[in-house]
């Protein structure tokens, strides 16, 4: 009997490995020594990184600030033993700690470590948190994402991903006990979803219901159930995945991020309602958060390495970058592509080609023509493109800044300053896009007026206005630029008055009598006279 169990478990092990063969093995090598008619020579065959368990190479944070649970010490309960509350966080008292480095910790002394948030003490507040989880470099997803909540799931939260190092978020998945009435969205499972809806995001029920917090606890966002819309249940197709992957648009980016971010809604409420009368029993705690995938390489890298503080690929095909997303120096940058998964099994390389004649000429994708300047022994481009200038067009031009979120040969790496021509001294920018602005202007494009300034075909110091620089004496503001005075007074401000005592005071007095005073007085005297 024991032989035979161990034979299940060889041939299921087996089956497992062939599985993991068929769906991550292809694609690791990108070059070879083959034999020719001339010698020996290089093969050179698109290639990725073997996947990673991403948690290892992590950046977390978690809002909002003071979010987690312990300072200052607050005790705690459990949905299934709701008022024997016990147990206590405390961050001074490192047993009772729960920090967020115990989302990604390998537990290795057996005991279950977890993130904890404060309770939902202060009801009707809604208890929110937010975990950003960052790689600063692009990934690959490569199998399920994977969330363990302790004490119970949330019922309502959102996985959220970014493709640009967190600066634009974009929903990955929504996660409802009543998808309707939280997102007024129908509920879906990905097994439903059709080739044409494969990158559909949708809203599900099946992680977020109540069946007990000990006998389920995690959260997935299912990825293999996505591949296998093309690549069948078992994943024994692949190649039609990869030729998907090619052929259909939007389907590589939806499996790629730099960021990730769950949005924790609403914790979980043992399926019930809130029960106010204790609210120790609501918060959210993780354990774990599983992340598999591949450094994104646009297949042009078999390794990839942490260096520096961060992911890097290990280069090939004469490529460079982060991501391998552009030509070294010396080869041709408009011959830059991704490799290809097609045609299978190699895949294409889309090498980079030596840049011919001129040897040194690197013009990032910005111009397809060089000189050579003979007297100081260089080779620049010609006729920069897409806003650039420099020996290599790897500057902007005046009055353009460069994109941070864009490769530097990328068409739109240049954005146009459009400094406010009446606010700031010239069209040109600093690095981020902020103009120099003249004075009193302020604002990134110098369009606004700092205070105690006002907009008149450019800021104009103020003045009077209404709070302190005041006209006195009953004189009123006019634009913030004049004060109107009473008659008797004068000066910038109204602060003084015409007449000071000197002799002939009740004449200049009569004299700055205003047009309308004059006609009433001239018309009360000749009513009297009419009276007479």
């Amino acid at each position: 009997m024991p032989v035979v169990s161990l034979s299940v478990m060889l041939l299921q092990a087996l089956s497992l490995l062939q599985c993991i063969i068929l769906t991550l093995g292809q694609y690791e090598i990108c070059k070879s020594l083959v034999s020719t008619e001339n010698g020996t020579t290089w093969e050179f065959y698109a290639c990725q990184p073997k996947p990673m368990s991403m948690k290892e190479f992590v950046k977390i944070k978690v809002e909002p600030p003071g979010i987690t649970c312990g300072n200052p010490p607050e005790r705690f309960c459990t949905l299934e033993n709701p008022y024997m509350c016990s147990d206590e966080c405390d961050a001074s008292t490192p047993d009772l700690a729960h920090p967020p480095e115990l989302m990604k910790d390998r537990e290795s002394s057996g005991l279950i470590t977890y993130w904890q948030t404060v309770t939902w003490s202060r009801y009707p507040e809604p208890l929110l948190a937010n975990i950003t989880l960052s790689w600063n470099k692009s990934l690959e997803l490569t199998d399920d994402i994977q969330i363990t909540f302790e004490y119970g799931r949330p019922t309502i939260m959102i996985l959220e991903k970014s493709l640009d190092k967190g600066r634009t978020w974009q929903p990955y998945q929504y996660y409802a006990d009543d998808c309707f009435e939280a997102f007024s969205m129908e509920p879906k499972k990905v097994q439903d979803l059709s080739p044409a809806k494969a990158t559909q995001v949708i809203c599900t029920e099946e992680y977020s219901r109540w069946v007990g917090s000990k006998n389920e606890k995690n959260v997935k966002f299912e990825v293999l159930s996505r591949f296998a819309i093309f690549a069948g249940p078992k994943l024994q197709k692949m190649d039609n995945l990869y030729t998907r992957m090619e052929s259909m648009k939007g389907l590589k980016d939806f499996f790629t991020f730099t960021d990730l971010r769950l949005c924790l809604l609403r914790p979980a409420l043992g399926g019930t309602y809130v029960q106010r009368d204790n609210l120790l029993k609501y918060f959210y705690a993780i354990s774990n958060i599983e992340v598999p995938a591949r450094c994104k390489c646009n297949l042009h890298a078999g390794q990839c390495t942490f260096r520096e503080g961060s992911l890097q690929c290990e280069c090939e095909h004469n490529t460079t970058g982060q991501d391998c997303s552009r030509c070294k120096r010396g080869f041709k940058a408009k011959s830059w592509r991704p490799g290809s998964y097609l045609p299978t099994p190699n895949g294409s390389p889309n090498t980079c080609e030596a840049a011919g004649s001129l040897g040194e000429c690197e013009c990032n994708g910005h111009s397809n023509r060089c000189s050579y300047i003979d007297f100081i022994n260089i080779v620049t481009c010609v006729s920069c493109k897409h806003n650039t200038r420099g020996q290599s067009c790897q500057h902007c031009r005046l009055g353009y800044f460069r994109n941070a979120s864009a490769e530097l040969d990328d068409e739109n790496v240049c954005i146009e300053c459009n400094c406010n021509q009446l606010g700031s001294l010239h069209a040109r920018c600093n690095e981020t896009g902020f103009c120099q602005c003249k004075e009193g202007s302020t604002g990134q494009k110098c369009e606004d007026c700092l205070p105690g300034y006002n907009w008149k075909q450019g800021c104009v110091l103020n003045v009077c206005d209404d709070e302190m620089l005041l006209c006195q004496n009953g004189g009123t503001c006019f634009q913030n630029q004049k004060c109107l005075c009473l008659p008797e007074y004068k000066g910038v401000l109204c602060e003084q008055p015409r007449c000071d005592g000197e002799k002939g005071c009740d004449g200049a007095s009569a004299f700055y009598l205003s047009l309308p005073t004059m006609l009433l007085c001239l018309f009360a005297s000749s009513t009297l006279k009419d009276r007479a």
